[in-house]
């Protein structure tokens, strides 16, 4: 790599313009796998980047030049912007390899056929030149028909080189697969380091399934609480669980991504550390003794946002433990800005590097929409707390017992089962990414006007909510409208036309109290209105005594929060949502 120069963009373009003027380039440097696609031309990506090199005083590159790995000229291109393509029988190949078995030997009969198809022809005359570089779907349409005619006539040359008729009918079944791979159309193809197979048989995502697959595996959780953690994560990939320590937090986690992952390379659970202070620890860093080299984590982080991207058709996760052992802000803040903007995250610059293993790392990385982040959270005297840019970005879940959920954990029988749990919820991978991309709001009416009221009353102590948080509240509202059930409401006692606030009171829970904190004399006067806000009918209600008609209680979990944060700043004067 110490030849290739620093090329840029215009570098690029000056070289096509030389290669287009100069057709004689061209010859002994074709590419065997990748062609570059700039104004519907197609160019070999090496002999692009040798000519940029020696517009820079370089010279001439060689596929050696780059450690003979395809991957690293690949790179420079794409992150350059340029459109890269697989070659028509690599990309047959590869369309092979995920329409059968692995193993099964068939994807290499169709593509020897293939081939074989195209030699005949050749010899015929009925074709000049490769038949992988045609690109009319009507010429192969046309081809099939002659083809089904001629493999059965005896004298046809397609007679004569295959033993028996079952060698033959190959030429037409690969030519429908060849078809079915160009109706398709050109896919820009990303250089995989690893690629996961998806499931093809797929199933509609359901929460019960969860549920139930719990159940099976002696994990007790609240069906409420199960269901507002999976909501959250399609509503938005960003979530965080906080409570007592040793309530379930990681577990419930660990247990949802072992369900529906249906490989262990699709979850990494990372322990953040006390001495996390950039995001070295997440991202890794360019060596700075080796101008050739990237050092990646070895928690896995960074591999796991790779092959996030490398299998968009899969969810991946990365469970931050104890999130807020360190400064959150000091070492996620990337995170935060591109889950936000849909932007990039610059690695390095200069040449491309390469980690321990050999791979190529990319000089940015883009967010991948497959990959969800969650994060659990204890508060004590060695954690640190969340900022309002952190807590306006996610869904704070909280987690707490009560004499019932501990009742229930005794009379569970001993010993997790997490093989009933693993892989069980694979075949809904698919339509819970799908539930993931939904970016519908609900238009409720009432839920708007609810939402102006604890506007009001939170911007009275600088709690306030954005157009952000405004946006996930009406799109987590809509998500749980899809994905809860009769049966979560039925334990909870919850009647039919009570679902609407018991939906709202889930969000307001989970998006408008979080930021929620301060002394006696700031919080007191607005906790009480907020409280009164979380009932029906708050016209004798006593807030020391409490509200004592739970039919009169429109909103029975941020009811409870903000009677706790109530006592809290009393008895102490001083409260916040983690601490109450």
């Amino acid at each position: 790599m110490s030849k290739v120069r620093d090329i840029k963009r215009e570098d690029i373009l000056k070289a096509i313009e030389i290669i287009n003027s100069n057709p004689e380039l061209r010859k002994k440097r074709t590419s065997s796998t990748y062609d570059l696609i700039y104004n519907n031309n197609m160019y070999p990506p090496i002999l692009v980047l040798s000519e940029a090199n020696k517009l820079k005083g370089g010279e001439e590159l060689l596929l050696s030049d780059f450690g003979n790995s395809i991957e690293l000229p690949f790179r420079i291109l794409h992150d350059l912007g340029f459109n890269i393509v697989m070659k028509r029988k690599s990309q047959f190949k590869e369309f092979l390899e995920n329409q059968f078995p692995e193993g099964s030997g068939a994807s290499s009969s169709y593509l020897q056929a293939m081939d074989n198809l195209g030699e005949l022809l050749n010899q015929a005359g009925q074709l000049k030149g490769s038949i992988y570089g045609i690109e009319d779907v009507q010429f192969f349409n046309k081809l099939l028909e002659e083809v089904k005619i001629y493999q059965k006539d005896t004298s046809s040359i397609l007679y004569s080189k295959p033993k028996s008729y079952a060698d033959r009918g190959f030429y037409s079944a690969s030519l429908s697969k060849y078809i079915e791979m160009l109706s398709g159309g050109v896919k820009k193809v990303v250089r995989k380091e690893k690629t996961i197979v998806r499931d093809k048989d797929q199933e509609y995502f359901t929460i019960k399934a969860f549920t139930d697959s719990l159940e099976k595996s002696n994990l007790y959780f609240d069906p409420v609480l199960v269901t507002r953690f999976v909501t959250s994560l399609v509503t938005k990939p960003f979530v965080l669980l906080n409570g007592l320590s040793g309530s379930g937090k990681t577990k419930l986690a660990q247990a949802f991504v072992q369900w529906i992952c249906q490989e262990d390379t699709q979850y990494k659970i990372i322990p953040v550390g006390a001495d996390w202070t950039n995001r070295e620890p997440l991202l890794g860093y360019p060596d700075g003794l080796n101008a050739t080299m990237y050092v990646t984590p070895d928690n896995g982080a960074l591999q796991l946002m790779l092959d996030a991207q490398n299998n968009p058709n899969l969810p991946f996760f990365m469970i931050l433990d104890e999130m807020n052992l360190s400064h959150v802000e000091r070492y996620f803040a990337d995170f935060l800005s591109v889950m936000e903007s849909n932007d990039s995250i610059k690695l390095y610059t200069g040449d491309v590097r390469r980690c321990s293993e050999g791979r190529g790392i990319p000089q940015t990385i883009q967010w991948p929409n497959n990959l969800f982040i969650i994060g659990t959270v204890n508060i004590d005297e060695t954690t640190y707390m969340f900022s309002p840019k952190v807590l306006d970005r996610a869904n704070v879940i909280e987690f707490r017992l009560d004499v019932s959920d501990l009742g229930k954990y005794f009379a569970l029988p001993n010993g997790v089962k997490f093989t009933e749990l693993k892989c069980e919820g694979k075949r809904m991978s698919k339509g819970f990414l799908t539930m993931s991309e939904k970016v519908t709001k609900t238009s409720d009416k009432v839920v708007q006007e609810e939402l102006l009221k604890f506007f009001t009353e939170l911007s009275k102590v600088g709690a306030e909510f954005g157009y952000r948080t405004a946006n996930e509240v009406l799109r987590l509202i809509n998500q749980l409208s899809y994905l809860d059930y009769p049966e979560m409401y039925q334990k909870e006692g919850v009647k039919k036309k009570d679902i609407i606030n018991y939906r709202i009171d889930i969000a307001i829970m989970q998006k408008l109290l979080p930021k929620l904190h301060g002394s006696r004399s700031k919080i007191v006067k607005v906790l009480e209105t907020l409280v009164e806000l979380c009932l029906i009918n708050a016209k004798d209600f006593d807030i020391i005594q409490g509200e004592q008609n739970i039919d009169n209680i429109k909103y029975p979990i941020s009811y409870a929060k903000l009677m706790r944060m109530y006592h809290n700043v009393i008895a102490n004067g001083f409260t916040s949502y983690a601490e109450a």
